[in-house]
């Protein structure tokens, strides 16, 4: 067992007649890991066991080795950034930021050091001096970052954390990410907007009423459900004879033509057995532009696990 991993066995935690979670078990390494799924799903609940904010009612959980019940060491290794506001009332974003690192046990000169740090690591020392009720949604998501990352944590736990920023900040942030995943540090993240779980995650965990639907890369988790035929857009000048060519495979379910005719929808159950017949077709001499894959996605898997529409 690595200690460079969290670690979920048989988790479950309930609020009373509430669950939250139920028999959890997870195995997260290094690196971006986007937690997905509606409100209520049990997102921020993995993320307050995982931060040591809530316990357990059954199950153990380690983080890099450290369990919740050593809240001192593992304060020292994880910094979490919550959706809502924690700032002092009238704190500047300075003093938030150095506040926090005060309660690590740094000196108030240490502190100060690191904050200035931080938060020009995400662009906000400009506004650092100026009270956090001012800011708006965009800065007080960055100033919370500045916050998590200020005493350089191996696990950061960040629930929505793109949210409200405008496009460069969200690519900057995206960044500070990968650097963060490419030093073995934990980046995990929850997420509702799909799209971009697609783009910055090393892999997923899909959580449906407190159950954990599908973790891995989206690729895997793709590939796992059979009972979904995948899709693909083949690009190709001759359309239709490419769809009389794979009409009769046994393992093609639907195909559509495209409207002007210059590609088609193909649903297969074997992506490998199509990609070994369009190779064929093409050497037949057929004019095969592009095969896309449709559905390789954290919104379609999403949607197929949850009983969503295929």
């Amino acid at each position: 067992m690595s200690s460079a991993e969290v670690i979920f066995d048989d988790v479950s935690k309930f609020y009373g007649d509430v669950l939250g979670v139920n028999r959890v078990s997870l195995r997260i390494l290094p690196g971006i890991t986007s937690l997905v799924g509606p409100n209520g799903s049990g997102k921020t609940t993995l993320m307050n066991l995982m931060t040591g904010l809530i316990r357990p009612d059954r199950g153990t959980i380690l983080v890099r080795g450290l369990p919740p019940s050593d809240p001192e060491r593992l304060m020292r290794i994880t910094g979490y950034a919550t959706q809502y506001d924690a700032a002092p009332r009238g704190a500047t974003g300075f003093e938030f930021v150095a506040t926090g690192l005060e309660l690590y046990g740094y000196s108030r000169a240490e502190a100060a050091r690191l904050a200035w740090a931080a938060l020009e690591r995400v662009g906000m020392t400009e506004a650092a001096n100026r009270k956090v009720a001012g800011y708006s949604k965009g800065m007080r998501q960055r100033v919370r970052l500045a916050h998590a990352i200020a005493h350089d944590p191996e696990v950061l736990v960040l629930d929505e954390p793109l949210n409200g920023l405008d496009p460069l900040v969200r690519a900057e942030t995206i960044q500070l990410f990968r650097e963060l995943a490419a030093r073995g540090r934990h980046v995990i993240l929850s997420s509702h907007v799909l799209q971009e779980v697609d783009v910055i995650s090393d892999q997923v965990i899909l959580i449906a009423n407190g159950m954990i639907a599908a973790e891995g890369q989206i690729r895997n988790v793709r590939e796992e459900i059979r009972e979904h035929p995948s899709q693909f857009l083949i690009r190709c000048r001759n359309a239709a004879g490419a769809a009389s060519a794979l009409f009769g495979l046994d393992h093609v379910t639907e195909i559509r033509l495209n409207d002007d005719r210059s590609g088609l929808l193909v649903m297969t159950r074997r992506g490998d057995e199509l990609s070994r017949v369009l190779t064929q077709l093409a050497q037949q001499g057929h004019v095969i532009e592009s095969v896309i894959p449709v559905d390789e996605n954290v919104d379609a898997v999403y949607q197929y696990l949850i009983g969503g529409q295929s």
